[in-house]
């Protein structure tokens, strides 16, 4: 018997939570939970809190996802993080942000909280503070003689701030530890108390590389809590949008990854295909990025026969130029060099962490939410999600190149099945009897597994959300990565994971 089944036989459900059941546990009920992903017999999907609960989403291997709640009156409950590495961080974000703390855990230090807030605990009571900094305490090294290298938050050029502290002996890399959160910008805040289509504009701009993919996850979390279905066609042109932006990123991650690796040629061709991309999807759904394209009840513009010529051209482009760029890739013997055994990471701790996307299934790792759990229509088309044992830059850079492939494939089978008939539904006909007013959704981003949980007051309006980003489960693993490698590897081994400061924090 699954963890799921045993606990649904044990504890009351919660309500009707749509489409995988949340039940309420007591805490040796919770320390079980907690005791089964320590042991790497389920998987953690996030972890958060209403300011009264916590709450913990998990799955196992064929079984359905669960969400497990439990009551916090104290404001106290045990510790995932203890057994658990990968709820450190969501643990410190909870302490940080509703003053829920979690038992013995091993970190304490703010994670989300700079000082510079004003207040503390700003989702419970908004206790004053009169801190304007911080004194945070990195961790340490001991051995050789080493030295720290600080980096960050600012950095060259174009790009989110995080700050990276490296210990070096040498030009090896001993350890990296990365300090985020300067992006903060309260988004459950935000969402609480607006209606579902203000919210889906605020999930929508969580981390601007995924708007299809957050908006995706919000819209099908709020349609499940509502019990309501968007129609068949805007089903059909979500798929097409959330396959446009994974090609996209993939082209430009390739060609950035390239790039640091001293070999601009190639960033420059694959920053055409990109170019490509995005111009196809303007003209398809009227804006580059398909930003607010998707919204709870379907699509906001239908694609016409110019879109359907300008999908089918993209594709013929795409097979025309990029096998030519994968030749120049691999036949590059200085590229190669650079990539191939190059910030490694291990299968058992990819699996352990839950890592999503490229970064997992380079690492052996074969989940893919749009096959397990699955939606549709991902549910009715044929695709492979390709993996790599190997784990390092070059699989990471392989596992893009083989997903642009399967997303050609993908757009040509929405476009050969495209349904006729509206794309999108007023919501107001959804149920909203009794308790069954909360939904969840898990969505595949270009970067991975995105998580959406959706709890919906009377009258519509949001009354709580959580959203979760791939890159919450993959920062730690950058750092383990980077050990052992030289300080001069890491942008390499940095763009190769591509994590997002803005998605991670919320």
């Amino acid at each position: 018997m699954s963890l799921a089944s045993a606990l649904l036989d044990e504890y009351a459900s919660a309500g009707t939570q749509q489409p995988w059941p949340r039940v309420v546990v007591d805490a040796d009920g919770w320390r079980r939970i907690v005791a089964t992903l320590a042991g790497h017999a389920a998987t953690l999907i996030s972890l958060w809190c209403d300011g009264s609960a916590v709450h913990l989403s998990l799955y196992e291997e064929n079984a359905r996802p669960i969400v497990v709640s439990l009551d916090c009156p104290d404001g106290r409950y045990p510790s995932v993080g203890l057994s658990h590495p990968p709820a450190l961080r969501l643990e410190r974000a909870i302490a940080d942000l509703y003053g829920v703390v979690a038992e013995d855990l091993p970190d304490n230090r703010p994670w989300l909280d700079h000082g510079r807030w004003g207040v503390r605990r700003p989702l419970r009571d908004c206790a004053p503070d009169a801190a304007t900094g911080d004194a945070y305490a990195f961790l340490t090294a001991e051995g050789p003689p080493m030295h720290q290298i600080p980096v960050g938050p600012v950095h060259a050029g174009i790009i989110e701030p995080g700050h990276f502290r490296f210990t070096a002996h040498g030009e090896t890399v001993v350890r990296l530890e990365e300090r985020l959160g300067y992006v903060h910008k309260g988004v459950e805040a935000l969402m609480k108390g607006v209606p579902s289509a203000r919210a889906a504009a605020i999930a929508a701009r969580v981390s601007g590389d995924s708007t299809v993919a957050y908006s995706l996850a919000f819209s099908l979390a709020v349609e499940s809590a509502l019990r309501v279905q968007a129609p068949p066609r805007a089903v059909w042109l979500r798929a097409i949008m959330a396959e446009l932006e994974r090609l996209a990123n993939h082209f430009g991650d390739i060609g950035a990854i390239c790039n640091d690796a001293a070999f601009p040629l190639m960033q420059a061709h694959c920053a055409a295909l990109r170019e490509r991309a995005l111009r196809c999807a303007d003209g398809c759904f009227g804006h580059r990025l398909m930003m607010d394209r998707i919204t709870p009840g379907g699509v906001a513009q239908d694609l016409d026969d110019k879109g359907v010529a300008l999908l089918r051209g993209l594709v013929i482009d795409v097979r025309k130029h990029f096998p030519k760029l994968i030749g120049l890739y691999e036949n590059t013997a200085s590229l190669q060099d650079r990539t191939v055994a190059t910030g490694t990471l291990d299968a058992t701790l990819a699996a352990a962490f839950g890592a999503g996307g490229y970064v997992g299934r380079a690492s052996g790792r074969t989940f893919d939410a749009r096959k397990n759990p699955a939606y549709a229509p991902y549910d009715d088309l044929a695709f492979k999600a390709p993996t790599r044992d190997r784990g390092d830059v070059d699989a990471r850079v392989w596992i893009r190149i083989e997903e642009v492939d399967q997303s050609l494939l993908l757009i040509e089978q929405c476009l050969g099945r495209m349904p006729s008939g509206p794309v999108r539904i007023g919501l107001d006909g959804g149920s909203r009897e009794g308790d069954a007013m909360e939904g969840v959704a898990l969505v595949e981003g270009f970067r991975g597994d995105i998580f959406a949980w959706v709890r919906l007051a009377e009258n519509g309006t949001i009354a709580h959300c959580h959203l979760r980003d791939p890159s919450w489960f993959q920062w730690p693993l950058l750092e383990k990565a980077i050990e052992g490698n030289i300080v001069a590897d890491f942008p390499l081994c940095n763009k190769s994971f591509n994590c997002s400061y803005s998605g991670h924090d919320l």
